[in-house]
């Protein structure tokens, strides 16, 4: 089984990066998905995103980057975080069957 590689990022890399991660963590790993989730600053996407499968991060990454992205602020507000559960989880079964 792959183990796919996600990026979480937020504006410091530490507080809200971590609610996402274990969010993320918690719904690939029960549906089935061996993942490794690492955390970093907005800032440092840009540099290191074709290392990893899928992004998902509480602001907008830049355009520039072509690695699959989600954006998770609903996991902050608490609202609708099933809608980006379900977004993270097509972007992988995506990845799955290419």
């Amino acid at each position: 089984m792959k183990t796919y590689r996600i990026l979480v990022a937020c504006g410091s890399g530490i507080a809200t990066s971590t609610v996402i991660a274990t969010r993320v963590k918690e719904v690939c790993e029960s549906n089935g998905y061996k993942v490794n989730v690492q955390q970093v600053k907005v800032t440092e996407v840009e540099g290191i995103a074709n290392d990893f499968d899928l992004i998902v991060a509480s602001t907008r990454v830049p355009e520039t980057v072509k690695t699959p992205y989600v954006f998770a602020i609903n996991y902050l507000t608490g609202i609708n975080k099933e809608g980006v559960d379900a977004e993270v989880l097509a972007e992988l079964k995506k990845l799955e069957e290419s």
